[in-house]
């Protein structure tokens, strides 16, 4: 087998149904649905063998172009719900969180950060910006590549 294999972008409809498989049994264990790899590889209906022999050379491929991963950095008024409101806005326009880190409130304000996907946005960063900074209990928003 070659040493250096290159990577290989197929259209799902021309694989093989094992590799499909193996790519669902893997899914299952990322997600906790399995709780081991011989569960997953029986809840996709492939045999063990088979999912151990491809699983570390198929994967599902990510348009990084279409899926960028945006940094947010927010200060947030201290107050039960402000947390929530973001999320919701966050939410609504399409943003999947990765990450979120809200540290200890000094003089009554938190700076949070949050990660997220852009590929599902139903807006362009600015208005989302826009939205989060109406939000109440918004104080600072800012997206962590913009210089200011």
């Amino acid at each position: 087998m070659n040493e250096n294999p290159e990577k290989i972008v197929v259209d799902s409809d021309l694989i093989p149904e094992v590799l499909l498989k193996v790519i669902e049994a893997k899914k299952l264990l990322s997600q906790g649905k399995a709780k081991n790899s011989s569960e997953a590889a029986r809840m996709a209906g492939i045999s063990r063998s088979a999912f151990y022999k491809y699983k570390d050379g198929v994967s599902v491929y990510s348009d990084e172009s279409r899926d960028k991963i945006v940094n947010y950095y927010m200060t947030l008024i201290d107050k039960p719900g402000i947390l929530s409101n973001v999320l919701s806005v966050l939410s609504k326009y399409g943003a999947n969180v990765l990450t979120l880190n809200l540290n200890i409130p000094i003089d009554g304000a938190a700076p949070c950060t949050i990660s997220f996907t852009t590929g599902n946005l139903k807006c362009d960063g600015h208005t989302l910006r826009e939205a989060l900074r109406a939000t109440e209990g918004v104080i600072t928003c800012r997206n962590l590549k913009e210089r200011k």
